[in-house]
């Protein structure tokens, strides 16, 4: 079973159509970095805040995307709502997403999503509901239960999907993470489809190796490893390394490396954050082999400006697949920048990408405005991921 299918099943969402592949590439990369920008500030904000983002990708329908935080006693409230251009030059309500999180007692949280389509006159229909009860339990074990419902065609919700996670502690550097995923059968039933078992060590060197295997039932119900990730972070507090191996069975059913990725994070004498990020695959496309070569090089620098803002660069290198033997050319460019104000935050993205002739045309201009007026007055810290590695000799 290849990659996409994998992640078709473990993941149910309301897709939005793009019309070329090339630029919704783009858009994805775009995506992870304006996430990538904000993430940490989003974290550390405690009250209520709204900003307005608008997109403007090359080729296609620009749209605009109004978000709102509000904080309250007990949980948080967000509301999402996207607008595309309509045939007469004005904004029109495309979805809606709402986020109510709420803290039920001192160790279970609850998170309820609803996304909303709009009919033809603009209503409002509710189309998917996804809730989350995340538990905390004794010896640093936890429980989270995520069920998704979609509306039939009548308006009522029908689960598709149920995801059940188990965490537990098996020593003081060892954990383990047991994940099952059912879906609908149809006929009111739910058939377990995925199971993800993950175990993470922490090590004397301040290092954590995380082993994932994911499985899928065979034609008897067997279950079945499909894909295994190995991965290694490292960080001494001022460099943080990760290192992570995909393997899938090949034509004989072995285990065969796939992919690698090998990222990197430092600082510069001049206080600029830079993060590399180089992906090898198979040297045949498609092929399971164990000759990888270096195919992509994703590079980011961010700078904190003068006037207390912020500007991060961000270069993608790829092979042609042309020329693949021609070594890798820069692709895609992005420039972030953030300005703040009296009233709050500006922050702008603009992407480049390379056409056929090899100049760079803009492909996406986005531009967000924020009312939080802390929005950049926070450390430029490296990318957050599942498994977190405790510096030395440094607070958090």
């Amino acid at each position: 079973m290849n990659s996409d299918l994998l992640e078709s099943t473990m993941r149910c969402s309301v897709p939005l159509k793009l019309t070329r592949f090339t630029v919704w590439i783009l858009l994805v990369f775009a995506a992870v970095f304006l996430r990538a920008q904000t993430s940490d500030v989003k974290a550390n904000q405690s009250e209520s805040w709204t900003k307005t983002t608008e997109s403007h990708p090359a080729n296609m329908n620009p749209t605009r995307t109004t978000q709102s935080h509000q904080k309250s006693a007990n949980g948080t409230v967000d509301h999402q709502t996207v607008e595309r251009l309509g045939p007469d030059g004005h904004y029109e309500p495309y979805y809606d997403v709402e986020t109510e999180s709420v803290q039920v007692n001192a160790t279970t949280v609850k998170t309820i999503e609803r996304t909303f389509a709009r009919d033809a006159n603009g209503q409002k229909i509710l189309t998917q509901v996804t809730e989350e009860e995340k538990q905390s339990l004794p010896a640093g074990a936890e429980k989270l239960v995520r069920t998704t419902s979609n509306a039939d065609l009548d308006g009522k919700l029908q689960v598709v999907r149920r995801e059940l996670t188990d965490t537990k502690k098996v020593n003081s550097e060892e954990q383990e993470k047991n994940t099952a995923v059912f879906l609908s059968d149809g006929q009111g039933g739910m058939t377990p489809t995925v199971q993800v078992q993950q175990r993470e060590k922490r090590s004397a060197d301040n290092s954590v190796d995380v082993q994932t295997s994911t499985l899928l039932p065979d034609g008897s119900g067997k279950w079945q490893v499909q894909e295994q990730k190995q991965s290694t972070i490292k960080d001494d507090g001022k460099e943080r390394t990760t290192d992570e191996q995909v393997l899938r069975p090949d034509i004989y059913g072995n285990m065969a490396p796939v992919s690698r990725t090998v990222g990197k994070e430092s600082e510069t004498a001049a206080g600029e954050k830079k993060n590399t990020t180089e992906t090898y695959f198979p040297s045949i496309p498609g092929s399971v082999e164990n000759n990888l070569q270096l195919s992509q090089r994703v590079t980011e620098v961010k700078r904190k400006n003068s006037d207390g803002g912020q500007t991060t660069e961000q270069h993608i290198e790829q092979r042609s697949l042309a020329d693949p033997a021609a070594g890798l050319q820069v692709t895609t460019k992005t420039l972030n920048t953030v300005q703040p104000s009296s009233s709050g935050t500006r922050e702008t993205t603009s992407i480049e990408a390379r056409d056929v002739s090899g100049n760079f045309t803009v492909v996406s201009f986005d531009t967000q405005n924020s009312d939080n007026v802390h929005a950049v007055n926070v450390e430029i810290a490296p990318k957050k991921t599942d498994v977190e590695v405790a510096p030395k000799n440094k607070e958090k």
